[in-house]
């Protein structure tokens, strides 16, 4: 398996493990990542730290030209909020664990010239399944169902 891809899947199992959703994100730049993350909505009562938002956060600031060079590995297809800071800031690639529980936003980002690998990684797909159906309603929330 990928190293960066077991990476975000790390992440995501330390979010599952806090109590969270395990989704989990890490940003690369040349071979380094810079950035990690987990979905923390549910430890920071956050509205927006999706695993992809906390690599972001993690990552500090850096100038459009090191974003330009990232690629973002995701456990989870991104989802329009997610997708929007990933298009903000110019990511060129986003590797994708899985899109069968979810999917996102890949057609908008490969649209606007993002190169979008999805992996269908079976540890990535049993992890969600798990997650979704032991906990619908946080899963439900996470994404925006309404109640």
């Amino acid at each position: 398996m990928d190293s960066y891809l077991q990476a975000a899947i790390d992440e995501a199992r330390q979010g599952l493990a806090e109590g969270g959703i395990p989704i989990g994100a890490v940003i690369v730049h040349q071979g380094r990542i810079i950035g990690r993350g987990h979905n923390r909505r549910m430890q920071e009562g956050s509205a927006i730290l999706h695993g992809e938002m906390a690599a972001l956060e993690h990552a500090g600031r850096q100038p459009a030209s090191v974003y330009r060079e990232c690629e973002l590995y995701t456990t989870l297809s991104p989802c329009p909020m997610c997708s929007g800071a990933i298009l903000l800031y110019g990511i060129p690639k986003v590797v994708v664990g899985e899109n069968r529980t979810f999917m996102g936003e890949e057609e908008l980002l490969r649209s606007r010239g993002v190169q979008v690998e999805v992996l269908q990684d079976r540890e990535c797909i049993d992890l969600m399944t798990r997650f979704i159906e032991g906990s619908p309603e946080l899963w439900n929330e996470d994404i925006g169902v309404p109640d």
